[in-house]
């Protein structure tokens, strides 16, 4: 007699590895969070739903014989212990900044939904210091059912309900508890209805400098943080207002489509960035019924005697918004050249009053993008 046993795990086999590559994506994602943010075809993929992005290849662990050892010894003393190293490979040709015979990594470049992306770039962001304010009703985008009716549309057709109800007919008509055909009494429809939330007032000001001193790679650093900030404010809260603010040395509310497609020009005046969002703030977003958060993204020249001002406007808005932030662009390549004396982060942080309440960042290379977006809306205070 022979017992035949089958192993029904290799059925799942396809279904194991395909699980395994998703979890091995999502590792190389956390781990690259910094340059895919500020990656470029991300920034400008105008409604792709997916980017590419480079992980090492997935290779299955594997003895392999090596012709060009001469002891191939398998046994051992016994002693081992489970996570001891029995060998290392010689990695001839690595670490000498010479050409070696040793092959390569294997990388190679995987199709990730932005969604996804977005979703892992989030999930430790919130806005901070979210107060409990005049609130607004939110409908909810998912629908609840709640109960069961003899009538309705036919795409709301419970089919178990009605399966049993006919059940149930057949056994008190025939006395045999048997599906029977189906009659307009034995129809069971799902009812449902939207769920109405409340979530506190809150409105973002984007400020953006687009004066001639912002080149290429600094209106590219601005545009990438409002990006995944915009991006951020509408996946994570259904109804926060965002208002558009590009100043030289005039300040003016624009679009959204404007606010990431106007070319730089002009000088620079900050304050009337400033002056701007405290008037938007005065008629239509009163502190007392809105969490106000402005942020305001420059190079850090500005006109000197406009400075003095600039300070000022800043302390109004931090007396009466939840959160001020700040970001100063550098020059590319430029990562550890800090300026000091004439830069506005400088001057912010040496004249600025309530500290609390204002959080400045210093961007020097792309992959600075991502930190400061933790930094902004990092966890602080109860959210609401």
């Amino acid at each position: 007699m022979s017992v035949q046993r089958n192993d029904w795990s290799l059925q799942r086999k396809g279904i194991i590895d395909q699980e395994r590559h998703k979890e091995r994506i999502k590792e190389a994602i956390k781990k690259n969070l910094g340059s895919i943010v500020s990656n470029e075809s991300i920034i400008l993929s105008k409604g792709r739903k997916t980017v590419k992005v480079p992980m090492r290849a997935l290779d299955e662990y594997k003895f392999r014989f090596d012709y060009r050892k001469r002891k191939h010894v398998g046994q051992g003393d016994g002693n081992t212990q489970v996570g001891d190293v029995i060998g290392r490979e010689n990695q001839q040709g690595q670490g000498t900044g010479q050409a070696g015979d040793s092959p390569g990594q294997d990388y190679y470049e995987a199709d990730v939904d932005i969604d996804e992306i977005a979703a892992l770039i989030f999930e430790d962001l919130q806005l901070p210091f979210l107060e409990e304010k005049s609130k607004q009703a939110v409908q909810s985008k998912t629908t609840k059912f709640t109960e069961i009716r003899r009538t309705g549309v036919l795409s709301n057709l419970d089919k178990r309900r009605t399966v049993m109800e006919n059940i149930r007919r057949q056994a008190r008509e025939k006395g045999q508890a048997k599906l029977g055909p189906i009659k307009k009494e034995d129809l069971r429809f799902k009812t449902w209805e939207e769920e109405i939330k409340y979530e506190s007032n809150a409105v973002v000001i984007a400020m953006m400098d687009v004066s001639g001193s912002m080149g290429e790679f600094k209106k590219y650093i601005a545009r990438s943080f409002f990006f995944w900030m915009v991006r951020f404010l509408r996946t994570k809260y259904d109804q926060v207002k965002i208002v558009f603010i590009s100043h030289h040395t005039e300040a003016k509310e624009v679009t959204e489509e404007q606010f990431f497609t106007q070319g730089e020009s002009g000088g620079t005046v900050v304050s009337s960035a400033y002056k701007l969002a405290l008037d938007i703030i005065a008629e239509r977003y009163p502190p007392r019924d809105w969490n106000v958060y402005p942020f305001h993204f420059s190079d850090g020249d500005n006109y000197y005697s406009d400075n003095e001002d600039a300070v000022k406007l800043a302390d109004k808005l931090i007396e009466i918004c939840n959160l001020f932030g700040y970001g100063e662009i550098g020059e590319e390549g430029m990562a550890t050249y800090r300026r000091s004396s004439g830069a506005l982060l400088s001057i912010f942080n040496d004249r600025l009053q309530n500290k609390e309440r204002f959080i400045g960042v210093r961007i020097d290379d792309k992959e600075d993008v991502y930190p400061a977006l933790k930094e902004f809306f990092g966890k602080r205070g109860v959210e609401v």
